[in-house]
């Protein structure tokens, strides 16, 4: 591991910290009741890997610079490995289900050898990916 690093902590602004919080638990996802207040909640990704769920009037007290407008921009792209094809259909489609936008593209014949995926975009605009990758087939 490169210098130590222990864990990460993505930080993402959010319009209505409780709407973000239904809708990552609707996927499934829980949080940790230590990291979170009203400015802010920790989503746990692994046990290691968490994603902050910032109001974005905190978020930008950390920066002091604009935040993206997600209509328009793309800051981003979270994406989150899987065990299986049907794992990624599954929050993929509770993502969708909750309010969440479609917005997969199309892979190469290549890449679509080794990977299937599915991406969506949250109540935010923040773009998620969800992938399986078959390790056979990165071997042949």
């Amino acid at each position: 591991m490169a210098v130590g690093v222990q864990s990460i902590f993505i930080n993402l602004p959010v319009k209505d910290l409780t709407k973000s919080i239904e809708f990552f638990k609707a996927l499934g996802f829980d949080f940790d009741e230590q990291f979170k207040d009203d400015k802010g909640a920790s989503l746990i990704i692994t046990e290691s890997i968490y994603v902050m769920l910032l109001t974005e009037e905190f978020f930008s007290s950390f920066t002091h610079q604009k935040i993206t407008d997600t209509s328009m921009e793309n800051e981003l792209i979270t994406a989150l490995q899987v065990e299986s094809k049907d794992a990624v259909d599954e929050l993929v489609n509770k993502a969708l289900e909750n309010g969440a936008e479609d917005k997969t593209t199309k892979l190469s014949e290549e890449e679509e050898a080794m990977m299937y995926y599915r991406r969506f975009k949250d109540l935010d605009g923040h773009l998620w990916e969800v992938m399986y990758m078959d390790m056979s087939a990165m071997e042949a």
